[in-house]
C-alpha cells in the first residue's frame, strides 16, 4: 500500500520512525524531534537541493554574509560528516580547489573531495591532515561538537575545548589573509576564545544562521583576515 501513498509528510513519517524506538518505548524528546524535523523548511529544502543535511544551509548563509569561499583554493572541513558542508564547498569553490574533510564517522565519497576518518583531537590525525596539504589552507572550518549531555554548561565547555583545538591547528596551517569558522555554544567561556582569536585575525564576528534553531545556543565564530 505504500506505493499508493501520496501524502509526502506521511511517507516521511514512515521513513523516519523506523530509526526511532517503537511507539511504546519512544521518548517524548524523540517525538518532539520528529515533529520539528517534519515541519523544518530546511530539511525539505535540503532534500530538494540534494544536500545530505540541513546544516549545509548554515555554511551557505555564512558564505552569503562573508563571502569566504570565493578565493578559497585549499579548504579543510573539521567535523565534516555527513558531508553537507563538503557538498557546498564543492559546489561554490573554484573547480580546482582542494577540499579535505575529516570526521570520526565515515563520510560517503564526494567526487573531487578528500575524506578522512579519524579523531581530529589526536596528533597522529592532524599530522596526516597536514601531510595532505600542498600549501597552507585558505579556509578552515570547524563544525565539531561533542554529543550533548543535557547540561548546558558542560556542553558549552566541551565545544569551547574543540574550538580551541581547531584554532591551534588553524594558527599553524592557515595562510596569511585566510579565514576560520568555528561552531560555538553561547556560554561563559566563548568571549575568552573570541578575545584570543582577535589577536590573530583582523575581524572576528558572531553569526547565527537562520538554519540554526532559534532556541539553540548554537552560533558560529567567523574570523577573517589571518594576520
Amino acid at each position: 500500500m505504500l506505493l499508493y501513498l501520496k501524502n509526502q509528510k506521511l511517507q516521511l513519517i514512515l521513513s523516519t520512525v523506523k530509526n526511532l524506538k517503537t511507539a511504546r518505548g519512544r521518548k517524548i524528546s524523540s517525538i518532539k524531534w520528529l515533529e520539528r524535523h517534519l515541519n523544518d523548511p530546511f530539511v525539505n529544502l535540503a532534500k530538494q537541493k540534494g544536500y545530505r543535511s540541513r546544516a549545509a544551509f548554515k555554511l551557505v548563509e555564512i558564505n552569503e554574509k562573508y563571502n569566504i569561499l570565493k578565493d578559497a583554493k585549499i579548504v579543510i572541513d573539521i567535523g565534516a560528516a555527513p558531508g553537507g558542508w563538503l557538498q557546498v564547498l564543492k559546489e561554490k569553490c573554484s573547480k580546482n580547489a582542494k577540499i579535505i574533510g575529516i570526521d570520526l564517522k565515515e563520510i560517503d565519497p564526494i567526487d573531487g573531495v578528500i575524506c578522512m576518518v579519524g579523531d581530529f583531537t589526536l596528533e597522529e590525525n592532524t599530522n596526516k591532515l597536514q601531510d595532505l596539504l600542498d600549501a597552507k589552507a585558505d579556509l578552515i572550518l570547524s563544525d565539531m561538537a561533542a554529543n550533548a549531555c543535557g547540561d548546558r554548561q558542560i556542553d558549552h565547555l566541551r565545544i569551547v575545548g574543540l574550538a580551541e583545538i581547531a584554532l591551534e591547528f588553524t594558527l599553524q596551517n592557515l595562510c596569511k589573509g585566510g579565514n576560520f569558522v568555528a561552531k560555538m555554544l553561547k556560554g561563559a567561556e566563548e568571549k575568552k576564545l573570541l578575545d584570543e582569536m582577535r589577536k590573530y585575525f583582523s575581524n572576528v564576528r558572531y553569526f547565527k544562521p537562520k538554519a540554526s534553531y532559534d532556541e539553540s545556543a548554537e552560533i558560529y565564530i567567523v574570523a577573517l583576515g589571518f594576520k
